[in-house]
């Protein structure tokens, strides 16, 4: 039996995931949970066998999130499920270590195949996220600057687009308003931006975040 830690700040998504991972033979899902914090949390007590994590969830993102529950189970499986298919989320998020990227538009049985291929060790990659990686890698195509950003640095740059201040940053990361004020330097000298207004407009044209935020 795979037991499975759901993680998505809705609970409706939650509950209906779990209810679609009823009926599948051989897996179970054995907890859930609102945030990264709590998941991270819950790791710590009883890993489970995989993990599905959302990506945009308020305080520690699912990229983050991603990158603290490697650093505290290396050997343990995480399958992101997101809306967002485009680089640089898949790109960064398999840096971090996630073993699967799965669309919210999957099908159950996608869902069950890739649960299953990452308790055995291997990788599952959507067929929409794989053709967003391909392209990406095409010799001549365009590069976004963002690839060019560190994970911690595109943590701090999305926030900075959605708006949040330094201090904000500071208390949900546990970082010193100093540490994110250098990310923030670092991040419009690699960007080619002045100002947090830019960024939010590069972020918007990248499709990193919605215009209608």
């Amino acid at each position: 039996m795979i037991n499975v830690l759901l993680v998505d700040d809705h609970e409706l998504v939650r509950t209906g995931i779990h209810r679609l991972l009823d009926d599948a033979k051989g897996i179970r899902v054995a907890a859930e949970a609102s945030s990264g914090e709590q998941a991270i949390e819950y790791i710590r007590q009883t890993p489970p066998d995989v993990v599905m994590m959302d990506l945009n969830m308020p305080g520690m993102g699912g990229l983050e999130a991603t990158r603290k529950l490697k650093k505290t189970v290396p050997t343990l499986p995480v399958i992101v499920l997101t809306v967002h298919t485009d680089d640089p989320y898949p790109s960064q998020l398999l840096k971090a270590g996630a073993a699967g990227y799965l669309h919210k538009g999957c099908s159950v049985d996608e869902m069950v195949e890739a649960i299953n291929e990452v308790n055995k060790g291997g990788r599952y990659i959507s067929r929409e996220v794989a053709q967003s990686l391909a392209m990406s890698w095409v010799p001549g195509t365009d590069d976004s600057p963002i690839d060019t950003l560190s994970q911690r640095e595109l943590q701090v740059m999305l926030m900075l687009a959605e708006g949040q201040k330094v201090s904000q940053i500071s208390a949900q990361l546990h970082l010193s308003p100093k540490t994110v004020s250098t990310y923030r330097s670092r991040i419009i000298s690699k960007l080619h931006v002045n100002s947090d207004a830019e960024l939010t407009r590069l972020a918007m044209r990248y499709g990193i975040i919605k215009e209608d935020m």
